[in-house]
């Protein structure tokens, strides 16, 4: 059963209000290392983290709070991207320096498929029609696995960069960012190179669609986050609130707000109708992965948070913020 969608909030000064009222933190202890991917499945009941660690673990939202639900042990290298399924909240992926990429099962507990990769893998993205998962490994191989026979149908071997990977809306077209500041747009299945967009001047680091389909952001090395229209490939406005190297993005369920992180002490709330700045989210330590909820304006995230009191030991926390200021 999926949540009850939110309703959304047109006006940039409700939203203001809303997040005024709405700005709690509460953080949850999960890993016994950092915290590299979370993410929501698509009925937004369940919150996934992978560590350094090489645990999976997984969260229930019940309300206003998370619970542990249950830890997935398997991986013998570092989790260091997952994903969910766009329409089965069962199903879930995570990419590992392991050379493996493991679909796990939330409801048997159980480890559904493991697809050894030929290189340490970093980035993992399921496409919304649920028929393929794509891996990018540090060799800037790419290696795309068909979901009914768990088996990879395909591999790229690109020459430059490949920071990270995202499908649009309609899992016909792959994106993916490089070094060289530029986003490549690929047909699918066939992988013919569409266009080259000139994103930014430094390192594109992270690409995010929105779940409504009408933008993609980027972030990049030179700290500004790029939004722009999927149909017409035109950026429509530049976010420059950051000062590091932009680490991730994401939107919220109605396509209205981009959270961007970064080494900078905040996580900016931006809208993506005027580019303006709707919230800020304090933190202590450089933000690698945020997750807006996909029905409610709830973002989890993690820090590379040192453990007190002698601040050496990474804490493996994840944090969820938008929650009522007087909830007990």
């Amino acid at each position: 059963m999926k949540e009850p969608k939110q309703t959304p909030i047109e006006d940039l000064a409700e939203l203001r209000s809303y997040f005024a009222s709405h700005n709690s933190i509460r953080e949850y202890i999960a890993h016994s290392s950092k915290v590299h991917s979370v993410g929501w499945s698509c009925d937004g009941r369940r919150l996934a983290s992978g560590s350094y660690d090489k645990n999976v673990a997984i969260f229930t939202l019940e309300r206003n709070r998370l619970s542990q639900d249950y830890l997935f042990r398997g991986h013998t290298g570092s989790v260091d991207q997952l994903c969910w399924h766009a329409s089965h909240p069962d199903l879930l992926s995570t990419a590992s320096g392991d050379k493996s990429v493991r679909i796990w099962d939330t409801r048997t507990h159980k480890c559904a498929a493991i697809i050894a990769t030929k290189g340490e893998n970093i980035n993992i993205a399921w496409s919304p029609n649920g028929s393929t998962i794509a891996v990018g490994n540090k060799e800037d191989l790419v290696s795309f696995i068909d979901t009914r026979t768990y088996k990879v149908v395909v591999e790229e071997q690109f020459n430059f960069e490949v920071n990270e990977i995202s499908w649009n809306l309609s899992s016909d077209l792959f994106y993916l960012t490089n070094g060289l500041g530029c986003v490549h747009i690929l047909t699918y299945p066939s992988l013919e190179l569409q266009t080259v967009l000139k994103a930014h001047p430094g390192t594109c680091i992270c690409v995010e669609h929105d779940p409504t389909g009408r933008y993609f952001a980027t972030g990049s090395a030179d700290a500004l986050v790029s939004l722009w229209d999927v149909h017409e490939l035109a950026c429509l406005r530049v976010f420059s609130r950051l000062e590091w190297p932009v680490r991730t993005l994401s939107f919220s369920f109605d396509g209205r707000l981009l959270a961007s992180a970064s080494e900078d002490h905040i996580i900016d709330i931006g809208d993506t109708e005027t580019g303006e700045k709707v919230a800020e989210i304090p933190v202590s330590a450089s933000t690698f992965t945020v997750a807006w909820h996909p029905s409610r304006y709830l973002v989890a995230f993690a820090c590379e948070d040192k453990d007190p009191p002698e601040r050496k030991r990474d804490a493996g926390n994840l944090k969820l913020w938008g929650l009522p200021n007087s909830s007990s």
